[in-house]
């Protein structure tokens, strides 16, 4: 079997004018096996992955040390202090969880509703939102200061008969991150069943054989373990789809059960959602872009794919917008002193400019996507993708210090300054994120063969017939 070129495999024109179908051509299962399986089983990867993992080595060394050196030294090497209690940490937090929400949504919303163009995206997008879970994790456990204490965290007897508050949002979390994360991470293994059975047929040595058949789990495609595998994948699209839901609106009850001033609000969990669609579909653009670049899978990861996320993210950063727009119409319609301070002072005072730039990156840069061109150029997409990233983070950033630093009492005030410790961490934190998307880069389909095949015109028995009656 030859394999078609890496650049362009099946010469696609991708000018703006072209209307891309959501996979090119007609071409066989065995070429489109290939052309997936080649990114694993090439003898080395390209020299972007090299270069791309030592830089993501070296920032998760960065990580491992600064987790280290606030390990023997004490949380004061943060810049947290009283009154802001909650920095970076819980920033980062939220905004992990956040770019962990689209994966799910592309995976099993869209597949409920059987969205065909889901399938070349899907793979990437579940792997994104496990590793962004894991990183999302790591800020809870360190801020709680003595590390060595977190399991204090989880609803389990110690030693000192010391159980968590069950009405705190806090103990909340640790529920509904804990299940999302363990029902994606389902989720994504059952759905790489089939193409780890691909790859163990495939394999070349001992090794990979022996690795991808102990996953595959047996399989042999037979009519019983397609059923079973049908029937799995939907139980678990149903059950992870009221989690893209129900888990940010438990962060958002962070802020939102409190008393504070800019905090207490019933528009956060539909608004901290819609935020984590967001910046999710942005975070699989960033990703999506370069990978289809560098492994010549242009042909899976069409314009239309890339163009269907810039809608998404149009939808949701109008929405995010006008969540802003509400939140000070609701601080004035409700006459409270302390609320609408809160608001004037988050755009207004010494933290204007982190609120003017997440408006700028949230509101303002989404909306090139009402046009076309811009939609379809990959230069566009993959800098506005950026953006919105950096603008979801002040966004965290701003609720969580503005209103910490200046509450109810002038007496109490504060001013929060981050120190090289946290900016290094949270740089770090994309190490982490980075190192594991690239190993699964290298070692796992990179896309769903299985679903692409199922959608393919050689998958439909009548495809011949409709061929026919279109050509009389």
């Amino acid at each position: 079997m030859t394999t078609l070129p890496v650049d362009n495999p099946m010469n696609v024109d991708e000018s703006p004018d072209t209307r891309a179908p959501l996979i090119i051509g007609h071409e066989s299962f065995d070429t489109v096996t290939a052309e997936i399986c080649r990114v694993n089983e090439a003898k080395k990867p390209p020299r972007a992955w090299y270069i791309a993992m030592a830089m993501s080595v070296s920032l998760l060394g960065l990580l491992g040390c600064m987790v280290g050196y606030l390990i023997f030294t004490g949380v004061g090497v943060w810049g947290n202090n009283n009154p802001v209690m909650w920095g970076f940490p819980i920033v980062n937090f939220v905004f992990w969880v956040g770019i962990g929400h689209a994966g799910t949504l592309i995976s099993a919303i869209l597949f409920l509703f059987r969205q065909k163009w889901r399938t070349s995206i899907n793979r990437f997008a579940e792997a994104m939102t496990i590793f962004a879970v894991i990183c999302a994790g790591l800020f809870p456990g360190i801020h709680i200061g003595r590390v060595w204490l977190a399991y204090w965290l989880f609803p389990i007897p110690n030693q000192m008969d010391m159980w968590p508050q069950f009405r705190s949002p806090l103990l909340w979390d640790v529920f509904a991150v804990s299940t999302y994360f363990t029902v994606s991470l389902l989720f994504w293994y059952v759905g790489l069943i089939p193409d780890l059975a691909t790859l163990r047929d495939r394999a070349t040595s001992k090794i990979k054989a022996f690795s991808y058949g102990l996953f595959s789990l047996g399989w042999r495609g037979s009519m019983r373990h397609w059923h079973r595998y049908e029937r799995a994948y939907l139980l678990l699209a149903a059950l992870a789809t009221p989690l893209v839901l129900s888990v940010h609106s438990v962060v958002s009850f962070d802020f939102a059960v409190s008393q504070l001033p800019g905090w207490h609000t019933t528009i956060f969990p539909p608004y901290f959602v819609a935020g984590a669609i967001f910046s999710g579909f942005a975070m699989v653009l960033t990703l999506a872009i370069p990978a289809r670049e560098l492994w010549g899978l242009k042909n899976f990861i069409t314009l239309r794919h890339l163009e269907n996320m810039a809608k998404i993210v149009l939808l949701t950063g109008s929405m995010v917008g006008y969540a802003y727009g509400m939140e000070f119409f609701i601080a004035w319609y409700s006459g409270e002193l302390y609320e609408s301070f809160a608001f004037v002072n988050r755009a207004f005072g010494q933290y204007a400019w982190a609120y003017w730039i997440m408006v700028s990156c949230n509101v303002i840069t989404p909306q090139i996507f009402w046009f076309k061109a811009c939609r379809r150029n990959i230069w566009v997409l993959f800098v506005a993708s950026l953006f919105v990233n950096i603008g979801m983070w002040f966004e965290r950033f701003v609720i969580t210090v503005t209103s910490l630093a200046q509450d109810f009492l002038p007496s109490s005030w504060g001013w929060y300054e981050p120190t090289w410790v946290d900016f290094v961490t949270f740089l770090g934190s994309f190490g982490l994120f980075m190192t594991l998307f690239l190993l699964f880069i290298r070692y796992l389909p990179v896309l769903a063969i299985a679903e692409i095949k199922a959608i393919m015109p050689a998958a439909d028995p009548h495809a011949h017939d409709h061929d026919e009656e279109a050509h009389e």
